[in-house]
């Protein structure tokens, strides 16, 4: 329909909008993020530090101790997960709150936590060459991954869903995406779900789903997929431009990244996940961050704490 190959004005003075506030952040030089609207300081969960901690058969852990501090990888344009404030610099959201738990677990105070930014194609590689020491982002827990870092967890249960206008009405689900343009962040689960399992779906793939959010706006794209913990995020931002359609297609357990063969970190790191889901940590985290999007929190999935390979 002619509508589709132009954008009204309202909705171009929004993508304008959303990609002005986003121009501070990293990666690429316009996304399209919504603009940052996360927890007050005074309603997240404080984690006591562990006194006299000690994890010395953890290279990772022996390192950070010598530095004084974890660096942790973390996603910065996903609405009440991981995102980044252009401003200030500040990272909030659910998963730099499950960081600043494993942080406190292992000794270290959250303030000192270094936070890098790493796109979706660069975790494996960013936990093997030691750039970071973690990686706490929608980090979804495979068998093919597993082959290449080490995960602790995991600590949240998501599914892949769809992120469309709130104007269309053709998209229900996978299966009506037979010659639409999709977009998703590339490298990740859900953009390999797409190619594999809907392959008449016309891909698009960008480092962030801010930029894919962008294009939805746009015009350019008639849907970005990922898991449905982001993507309602963002729908929560502007609720009268965007919408989540159907229902979660897949399971997507996140979890903690770590270098491969630092069992007793990944193994330290389940002790902390299980210790904060018990004291309620895991809950308050959840409704000050992620819960402002709608959702009550689900039960934590069960920790799997596989053996060494």
């Amino acid at each position: 329909m002619p509508h589709r190959h132009s954008s009204p004005p309202r909705r171009a003075l929004v993508a304008l909008l959303l990609a002005v506030l986003a121009l501070a952040l990293a990666g690429c030089g316009r996304e399209g993020s919504p603009p940052v609207k996360g927890p007050k300081g005074s309603e997240l969960p404080q984690y006591p530090v562990a006194r006299n901690f000690r994890l010395p058969a953890s290279p990772t852990w022996v390192q950070a101790k010598r530095r004084g501090h974890l660096v942790i990888g973390v996603k910065e344009d996903q609405p009440y997960l991981g995102e980044k404030d252009p401003a200030s610099g500040r990272y909030t959201g659910f998963d730099i709150e499950i960081a600043k738990m494993m942080s406190a677990a292992l000794g270290f105070p959250p303030r000192t936590i270094e936070f890098k930014t790493i796109a979706s194609a660069n975790r494996e590689t960013a936990l093997q060459n030691g750039q970071i020491d973690l990686y706490v982002g929608t980090y979804t827990i495979n068998d093919k991954r597993k082959k290449l870092v080490g995960f602790a967890g995991p600590y949240y249960l998501a599914g892949q869903s769809l992120l469309v206008r709130a104007d269309e009405h053709d998209i229900h689900g996978p299966q009506d995406l037979a010659g639409k343009r999709v977009c998703s962040a590339a490298g990740s689960t859900p953009y390999q779900r797409i190619q594999a399992d809907y392959p008449k779906a016309v891909l698009v793939s960008y480092d962030t789903y801010s930029v894919c959010v962008d294009n939805l706006l746009t015009y350019q794209v008639d849907a970005v997929t990922t898991d449905d913990a982001i993507l309602l995020g963002y729908a929560a931002k502007v609720p009268d431009e965007l919408k989540v359609a159907g229902k979660p297609f897949s399971q997507e357990p996140y979890g903690i990244g770590v270098p491969r063969g630092d069992n007793a970190l990944r193994l330290a790191l389940d002790d902390a996940l299980a210790a904060n889901e018990k004291n309620g940590n895991w809950q308050k985290a959840y409704d000050a961050t992620l819960g402002l999007s709608g959702v009550p929190a689900p039960k934590p999935p069960p920790i799997d704490r596989y053996p060494a390979s």
